[in-house]
C-alpha cells in the first residue's frame, strides 16, 4: 500500500490513494488508528482517502482521526490534499473536493501556499456559556458543513503563557461537555491586535493539542467577526505550526464564505510496511 505523508501548518496527514489501492472503507478506521500512532508507526493527526467522486468534484476526500473516528472533514487537511491533488495531476489548480460534510473548492497560489473555501456554517451561537472547573466559560458555538463539524471557540487572556497542563485538561473536560452532544474540538484564543489572533486547538479524534486545526480557525474567526471584535478580511492567525488567515466574505450581514489559507508541506511517501495491519 502507498502513501504520502504532508503537513500544513504542523497538522500532519497521512494520504492514501484509494482510487489505486482498492481497499474497503471497512479498513480505515483500524489503518488509521495503526498508522496515525506517533511512536508504532508512521504517525499523523489524521488518514486522509482518495476516492472517485459522485458529484461532480475532481475526487472524494474520506478523513479519519488519529484514534479511528471518521471525521466530517478538516481544513488543513483539504489544503494539503489540493496540493497533493494538483501535483498528481487528479485536478488543476483550481479543484472540487467532495468531502462527508459537502463540496470544498481549493485554489493554488503558488507551490506551497493553498486557499480552500471552507463548507458552510449550519450552527451559530455566538453566546454559549459552557461550565467546566466548577466554572462558567463564555464561548461561541459554530458547526461548519453537513453533518456538521463542531467548534467551540473559548476566550482566554495570556493565552500564550498558560500552563499547558492545566490547559489541555481543561480542553479536554470542554471537548466531553453534555453541552455538545457530538463533542467539539476546542479552539482557545486570544485577540492579540487588530486581525491579529493567537490559537490553540484541543482536537476531538486526537484528544490532545494540535499545531494547527484549519477548520477551528475558519470558525474562530467568523464569531470573532460576527461580534466585531476582527475586521473578517485576511485575519492573521498565529497556530503552533505556524500562520493561518482566514477571510469572511458578507453580504448585506450574511455569511457567504469562509475562506483559509495558509502553507503545505509534502514531508515523504512510500510504502507501508507496517506489520500491525490485518489487510
Amino acid at each position: 500500500m502507498r502513501f504520502c505523508k504532508m503537513n500544513g501548518a504542523g497538522n500532519d496527514f497521512i494520504i492514501i490513494n484509494n482510487r489505486e489501492e482498492r481497499l474497503s472503507h471497512d479498513l480505515f478506521p483500524a489503518i488509521a488508528k495503526v498508522l496515525c500512532h506517533r511512536r508504532l508507526s508512521i504517525g499523523a493527526d489524521g488518514l486522509m482517502v482518495v476516492e472517485e467522486p459522485s458529484q461532480g468534484g475532481d475526487y472524494r476526500m474520506l478523513f479519519y482521526n488519529a484514534d479511528g473516528s471518521a471525521g466530517e472533514m478538516c481544513g488543513n487537511g483539504a489544503r494539503c490534499i489540493c496540493r497533493y491533488g494538483y501535483e498528481k495531476g487528479l485536478a488543476g489548480p483550481v479543484q472540487r473536493v467532495e468531502t462527508p460534510s459537502g463540496l470544498v473548492t481549493g485554489q493554488r497560489i503558488d507551490q506551497r501556499s493553498y486557499r480552500i473555501r471552507l463548507t458552510d456554517p449550519t450552527v451559530i451561537r455566538l453566546d454559549y456559556p459552557v461550565e467546566a472547573s466548577h466554572r462558567f466559560l463564555s464561548c461561541s458555538y459554530i458547526e461548519l458543513g453537513n453533518p456538521g463539524l463542531p467548534h467551540a471557540s473559548v476566550p482566554i487572556q495570556g493565552l500564550s503563557g498558560m500552563d499547558q497542563d492545566q490547559l489541555r485538561d481543561l480542553g479536554r473536560q470542554l471537548r466531553w461537555s453534555p453541552a455538545f452532544p457530538k463533542g467539539a474540538n476546542i479552539n482557545f484564543y486570544e485577540v492579540t491586535g487588530p486581525d491579529q489572533v493567537t490559537e490553540l486547538t484541543y482536537e476531538r479524534g486526537v484528544e490532545d493539542f494540535t499545531y494547527a486545526c484549519g477548520t477551528g480557525t475558519g470558525a474562530t474567526v467568523l464569531a470573532l467577526t460576527l461580534k466585531g471584535l476582527v475586521s473578517g478580511e485576511d485575519v492573521h492567525v498565529t497556530v503552533p505550526g505556524g500562520l493561518l488567515r482566514v477571510t469572511i466574505d458578507r453580504d448585506c450581514g450574511q455569511v457567504k464564505a469562509i475562506w483559509l489559507t495558509g502553507p503545505t508541506n509534502f514531508v515523504c511517501e512510500g510504502e507501508v510496511m507496517d506489520e500491525e495491519l490485518q489487510l
